[in-house]
């Protein structure tokens, strides 16, 4: 999606080498490409910031749910996919992050922070001497991700229980980012004007969102592989997720008075079983969601065996399938105001 003005082009670098997690023994190439805006608007007036510290007091407000039935759930299982996730796209969000001027001690704030891989990220980014803090509604998720914090030394981040929406801080961030989690809110442009007024003028904005529809027209040359995605796109659209939220980012960061974003997308390839095997992990946390969606599973025939298959049919490929289009947007907040 471009504006007028605007262009689309290869990133300097179009093709670059991706090494998954160790263990794979697999090395890929990934096609990059970016969007940059030539003239950044900097007519909104920056808002005055709230008076109540996050890490003191944070509201909590029950009269507003800025998400929609969150399909994926929170058990242990989810929770361990959610880790081995974060493993396989942990180059392509600290490289989206640097891009986007995430560095040495600056505060951050973590959108949806899940079980904490992304605020753990940030906080390799900004080192010692900034601080991360991570909010997240779900408070078994907040507590897993407070647990593997304090396992992994890091004392600048904190997570705090609360809605998206009702966010508030008397000292202002550095920046505010977040990782698949926009698609999920119901309000996404409430939201993102909600976070404006915590980011200091000149600060970033940086979302990391997803575009299924690249993904499933790759995906629809294996049978079993495209029967599979499909059933997981259907369920979370069913659920109210946007699938394209990535490329929506571009009109709602204006909507929300920031510049036109800076954008990126990249889309992960592999074809080993650790790679293969998102596809029935996804599956297995939205089952119940499907199965409550009516939505057909028989095509997928016994699902015990599921793994199994699509990984003998990408090999049988002698080819690579695709992760899901990833969409990386990033603004400034204007540091002055006519």
């Amino acid at each position: 999606m471009t504006g007028p003005g605007s262009t689309l082009r290869p990133a300097q670098t179009p093709l670059i080498n991706y090494i998954p997690p160790s263990g794979s023994g697999k090395t890929h190439e990934i096609h990059r490409c970016s969007m940059r805006h030539p003239n950044p608007s900097s007519q909104n007036q920056p808002r005055q910031l709230q008076s109540v510290p996050v890490l003191q007091s944070v509201s909590i407000m029950t009269t507003t749910n800025s998400a929609p039935n969150y399909a994926l759930g929170s058990t242990d299982a989810e929770h361990e996919r959610l880790i081995r996730q974060a493993a396989l796209l942990a180059p392509f969000t600290e490289r989206f992050f640097r891009s986007a001027g995430i560095g040495p001690g600056q505060r951050v704030l973590d959108l949806g922070s899940g079980v904490g891989d992304v605020a753990m990220l940030a906080a390799k980014l900004v080192g010692p001497s900034g601080e991360v803090v991570g909010v997240e509604r779900d408070p078994r998720s907040i507590a897993r991700a407070g647990a593997r914090v304090a396992d992994a030394g890091l004392p600048n981040v904190t997570f705090t229980q609360s809605d998206v929406s009702q966010i508030s801080s008397s000292k202002p961030f550095d920046a505010v980012v977040g990782r698949f989690i926009l698609m999920f809110l119901s309000d996404p442009l409430a939201v993102l004007r909600s976070l404006t007024p915590l980011v200091r003028p000149g600060g970033v904005v940086a979302f990391h969102e997803l575009s299924w529809a690249p993904f499933l027209l790759l995906a629809a040359r294996l049978p079993l592989w495209f029967a599979a995605t499909s059933l997981i796109h259907e369920t979370f659209r069913r659920s109210g997720a946007n699938t394209e939220m990535g490329f929506a980012l571009y009109q709602i960061f204006q909507q929300a008075g920031l510049s036109p974003p800076t954008m990126s997308l990249e889309m992960p390839l592999g074809n080993d079983p650790e790679f293969v095997r998102w596809v029935p992990d996804v599956l297995a946390s939205l089952l119940p969601q499907a199965r409550q969606f009516n939505l057909p599973l028989e095509p997928l025939g016994d699902l015990n065996t599921l793994r199994e298959r699509l990984q003998a049919e990408v090999a049988a490929s002698n080819s690579v399938v695709t992760w899901m289009a990833m969409v990386g947007a990033w603004s400034r907040k204007p540091a002055t105001h006519t």
